[in-house]
């Protein structure tokens, strides 16, 4: 008995809201492995189920070659489920009824626990609807590099097909998507080919090949930048911009001491998100080695605290050995978020009500709450169970 209510202390409060979010996450990722290995199976060993007969060879096999491409689409929507994007939540609507399709199109017999996790997974991820509410924000490169991409793709398939008669091998417009792919990604087996009498084809064919290649640099550079990125910013001990964007109801850390090191073990342990603001590098590099989120900025300073989305945050600390840092961090929080709740450490008790003057809407001692505590262990009062939690986590 004892264990369980120890065990159920150390999780964190919204535990099963953790746990079914990550439940629904790892069904969408197996969905999507399964998709890929059903597709590919049945494409090298084709195995006919009972509705073989029914379904034509032509759609059987463009279901499998269809379903590795939704595969990977759905991996894609599994790791915007884990960052808890919106706009990953309705990816994954809309492909758990296609894998389920292209299950059943297949109609083989490894397509069976395809179809059944599909849309098994569905109710799941209905039921999870309001856990995947972070808006998806991408940067004005990553939003350019999008639009170059898929603009040269339109543009070389309606170009393509509307000089068809120029072209050797382009009959419709499929053909016409087909040879946009090949030669913007430079591969061109050579299956389709310009007309050699046709000058249109030829400066259409050269100006595809330029404009694709571009847009293919682009993209590629706007997603491996942010990666980086990101390893530079933990190497520096900073939080991603990523990272920043998906802040929603944290505490918020302000400085780092000798007080604040205990704050931060028990936020760790509840399992509460939280960030901490720092400049002191050496502190902030110590919370990025333990995977603590952490901002290198003046806590005074109102740049780091918007960085830390201060004005989503559900309540703020701060408990430094400088009451002196903490009034001036007090007065800008206080300014950025007036209807934040504040609560501070007075390293002096007599600093209390200035800290309360500078915006804080509780200010504890924790020299004199220590000597009441004390006392009243001595005295054998209920806060001697307080106590032993206190020393047996030391």
């Amino acid at each position: 008995m004892a264990d369980d209510q120890s065990l159920r202390a150390r999780l964190p409060e919204n535990w099963r809201r953790v746990l079914t979010t990550r439940a629904t996450v790892i069904l969408v990722l197996l969905v999507a492995l399964l998709s890929v290995a059903t597709a590919v199976i049945n494409i090298w060993t084709p195995n006919p189920g009972p509705l073989h007969g029914y379904v034509p060879d032509a759609i059987q096999s463009a279901a499998a070659f269809t379903g590795a491409l939704t595969g990977f689409m759905m991996v894609g929507s599994a790791l915007a489920l884990r960052r808890g994007l919106r706009a990953g939540w309705w990816a994954t609507l809309l492909l758990l009824p296609l894998t389920a399709a292209q299950g059943f199109l297949q109609s083989s017999q490894y397509s069976f626990p395809l179809v059944v996790l599909s849309v098994v997974s569905i109710p799941a991820l209905l039921l999870t609807r309001t856990r995947f509410d972070k808006p998806l924000a991408l940067t004005t490169t990553q939003i350019a590099a999008g639009a170059a991409l898929v603009g040269v793709q339109l543009y070389g398939t309606i170009g393509g097909y509307a000089l068809r008669d120029h072209f050797d091998g382009i009959t419709n417009i499929l053909d016409a998507f087909y040879f946009t792919l090949i030669t913007s990604s430079t591969v061109g087996y050579g299956d389709v080919t310009p007309n050699p009498a046709s000058v249109e084809a030829m400066l259409f064919t050269m100006s595809v090949l330029i404009l694709g290649v571009a847009s293919f640099g682009i993209a590629i550079g706007a997603l491996v930048g942010p990666l980086i990125q990101d390893r530079i910013s933990r190497t520096l001990g900073k939080m991603t911009e990523s990272q920043l964007q998906l802040l929603d109801e944290h505490l918020l850390v302000l400085g780092y001491g000798e007080l604040t090191e205990p704050i931060v073990d028990e936020l760790a342990d509840t399992g509460h998100e939280f960030v901490v603001v720092t400049n002191d590098q050496e502190a902030a590099t110590a919370l990025t080695n333990r995977d603590m989120p952490v901002i290198n900025g003046d806590p005074s300073d109102e740049d780091p605290l918007r960085r830390a989305k201060i004005n989503r945050a559900a309540a703020i600390l701060v408990a430094t050995n400088h009451d002196a840092e903490d009034a001036l961090a007090i007065l800008t929080a206080r300014q950025l978020a007036p209807g934040a709740r504040i609560v501070a450490a007075a390293t002096d008790r007599e600093n209390s009500k200035k800290l309360k003057r500078a915006g804080a809407d509780a200010v504890i001692s924790p020299a004199q709450l220590g000597g009441h505590l004390l006392v009243r262990s001595a005295l054998g009062s209920d806060e001697s169970g307080l106590i032993d939690r206190i020393l047996e986590s030391e």
